[in-house]
């Protein structure tokens, strides 16, 4: 996947959402961490923002959102995602993916604080980075997901990774993530999932995340109990993106909203992956959020 042609899409994504002018510059880096390599894709010279996605995404989640916003940012492959190296221990829980997007930071970045944007697995890890390293984090922007979220919220995306582990063809991952209300979108969705696979020697399709195959016994969707202090604990300014068709049920938002009162909460008609639905929609509300 790390090649020039993981962009190829850019040009059509950028016609799609209305954006015209040149192509920004997107560029491959990678750092070696505690437990792993972790890669990521730098936009422009200087990133501010970092982006950070759900469990069984990649970076290039976030390719429609940074052509919309138009800002330098870092789009991390998350450890056992992506480029990202597959951790031996099979640990990708919140607190360990913030340990090792620290050191990325660390590695990569100039030492100014960022605009964190996580979504699902992505926004519980940025909790915990604005917990443990405050230093790196100046605003959280988290999409669909709280410390509140329970795992029985999650169900759909939790019963796509524990599905089949290998499939005759692309079109029928597609099919399958159509079926389980992942998005609704065939075009998206076929770039997402060209972005997120390979094809093996056999002409069989396979994932490129680590979560599709556990140990044996060991659960599909990583533990994602994520304290709240992050959150309860500092005073950076935080946005919650609510998609009304996502995981966020009434009760859960409604504990947000009393737990963390200083957050600004917008939403969205999108269902749980808001960055490949409404693109636009999303970078809208992360400028208005961060003007």
């Amino acid at each position: 996947m790390s090649s020039p042609d993981e962009f190829q899409h850019l040009r059509d994504e950028a016609a799609e959402l209305g954006v015209a002018g040149p192509l920004p510059a997107v560029e491959r880096i990678a750092a070696d961490v505690p437990g792993g390599r972790v890669s990521a894709l730098r936009w422009g010279a200087r990133p501010g923002t970092t982006l950070l996605h759900g469990a069984g995404l990649n970076a290039h989640t976030w390719d429609g959102v940074l052509l919309a916003l138009g800002r330098d940012a870092l789009a991390v492959d998350l450890p056992g995602h992506g480029d990202s190296s597959w951790r031996a221990d099979f640990d990708y829980r919140p607190a360990t993916n913030a340990a090792a997007v620290a050191a990325l930071l660390d590695a990569v970045g100039d030492g100014s604080p960022q605009l964190v944007v996580g979504q699902s697995l992505g926004g519980l890890t940025a909790v915990v980075l604005a917990a443990t390293r405050p230093d790196l984090v100046r605003a959280l922007v988290l999409v669909d997901i709280s410390p509140g979220v329970r795992i029985g919220d999650a169900r759909q995306v939790s019963e796509f990774l524990a599905g089949p582990q290998v499939f005759p063809s692309r079109a029928v991952i597609v099919d399958n993530a159509i079926a389980a209300g992942i998005g609704s979108d065939r075009r998206k969705l076929e770039r997402g999932v060209a972005l997120n696979t390979r094809v093996r020697e056999d002409g069989s399709v396979v994932w490129s995340h680590h979560l599709a195959y556990p140990p044996q016994d060991a659960p599909a969707l990583p533990d994602i109990a994520t304290p709240w202090i992050g959150l309860t604990e500092t005073d950076v300014p935080v946005l919650l993106v609510r998609a009304r068709h996502g995981y966020l049920t009434d009760d859960v938002v409604a504990e947000f909203r009393d737990r963390v009162p200083r957050a600004t909460v917008v939403e969205t008609e999108t269902g749980h992956n808001v960055q490949e639905q409404d693109p636009a929609a999303l970078a809208a509300a992360i400028a208005a959020s961060t003007a």
